[in-house]
């Protein structure tokens, strides 16, 4: 099939086959499901990756394709957001042949999801200072401690826990990566509610929780390896939005502000082109990395400059519509209200954005390190402009 019909296709399945309405009668996860196991069964589910796990096998010309269709509807695909962008890669790329045989194929036809289990309250940006320990217990690992800020964890069935096992060693170098039974005795489940009463995170205990070692992802104390590779995929997943909805419906993107808002006035068309400009941008710089990714280019560090320019746009985006759709955007139940919310947090999750730029200048840019006050001179000796 040419790339013509392999599109003409995808929409006329997305027309025939995705929710009308935004909010369906009935359970929205079996919905979710319903939707994602039609999805895989079409062929447009897993549509890069490769065919023995379950995936199409297809190329980025297809899954660009899809996409393109795609960003005309709403899919209800936020539930396996995690699994899609984050877990099933790194499954993908550095599991076991059994892990990936077990694990793929359902999570990609949404039988199954998964969320990720990395940051801890004493460990966010630096990731590896993590206390979550594992300890061999004969064939097998026995689990205990916290993990914070997880998304869609309350529904899932599976996570990817990153876990101490050596505690002997320098922090990068004592750390294990499992794929760990959400529904295992031990494991609970909290969900974190803000001030709106909405829970978009959890926070998740483990209490002597058994792991199989065949659930061991990488080797015993190179679970960094495997969380670098993770964290790669997070950020690439993040900036192009994997399972996250299309613009179309976010109501502070470019189409919905145009609808409402008088684009007569030069000063609302100049904003609304920067608007388009930015957005544009991290478009293309997310379909080269996704091409170079295809084609087996390890994108590095530019996976947190992906990260970094999404977050700025989301915080420019609903800056942008809070100012041109006046004060009453911020009160009862205005579309914009959730977008405001959730916009500071795209600035923190995957990484704050202090961390993406010391990534990007010291990996990317390759600048030097800052100056940095040498802390054995007693603060009394101290000149203006002494450093280390």
């Amino acid at each position: 099939m040419n790339l013509a019909d392999y599109r003409r296709a995808a929409r006329a399945w997305l027309v025939a086959n995705t929710p009308s309405d935004h909010r369906p009668e009935g359970d929205p996860i079996a919905l979710a499901k319903d939707f994602m196991a039609r999805l895989y069964d079409a062929g447009y589910s897993g549509i890069t990756w490769p065919r023995q796990w379950g995936g199409q096998g297809l190329t980025q010309a297809e899954e660009r394709a899809f996409a393109a269709e795609a960003g005309d509807f709403t899919l209800p695909l936020y539930v396996f957001s995690i699994g899609l962008g984050m877990t099933g890669p790194t499954l993908v790329d550095r599991g076991t042949d059994e892990q990936r045989e077990r694990f793929v194929r359902p999570l990609l036809r949404g039988e199954e999801i998964w969320c990720q289990l990395f940051s801890e309250p004493g460990a966010g940006s630096d990731v590896a200072s993590l206390q979550t320990r594992a300890a061999r217990d004969g064939d097998g690992w026995i689990v205990n401690g916290q993990k914070v800020w997880t998304s869609v964890a309350h529904h899932a069935d599976w996570g990817l826990l990153l876990a101490r096992t050596d505690v002997d060693v320098p922090k990068h170098k004592g750390l294990t990566m499992f794929v760990v039974d959400m529904h295992h005795p031990g494991v609970t489940v909290r969900p974190l509610r803000d001030m709106s009463g909405r829970a978009n995170f959890n926070e998740i205990f483990f209490d002597d929780v058994h792991i199989p070692d065949e659930h061991r992802v990488g080797e015993v104390n190179d679970g960094w390896g495997v969380a670098v590779t993770t964290l790669l995929h997070e950020r690439l997943s993040i900036s192009a939005g994997v399972g996250m909805g299309s613009q179309r419906d976010n109501p502070a993107s470019l189409e919905a502000l145009r609808e409402v808002l008088d684009t007569s006035d030069p000063l609302v068309r100049d904003q609304l082109v920067e608007l388009h400009i930015r957005s544009r941008a991290l478009a293309l710089f997310n379909q080269r990395l996704a091409q170079e990714t295809n084609a087996g280019v390890f994108p590095g560090a530019r996976g947190s400059a992906a990260k970094l320019l999404l977050a700025e746009l989301t915080v420019f985006q609903a800056d942008l519509a809070t100012q041109l759709a006046g004060p009453a955007s911020v009160v009862d139940d205005h579309p914009l209200g959730q977008a405001l919310a959730v916009a500071p947090g795209m600035a923190l999750g995957g990484g704050t954005n202090e961390i993406m730029r010391n990534i990007v200048g010291d990996r990317v840019l390759n600048l030097p390190p800052e100056p940095r006050v040498d802390k054995t001179v007693p603060f009394k000796d101290l000149k203006v402009g002494t450093q280390a």
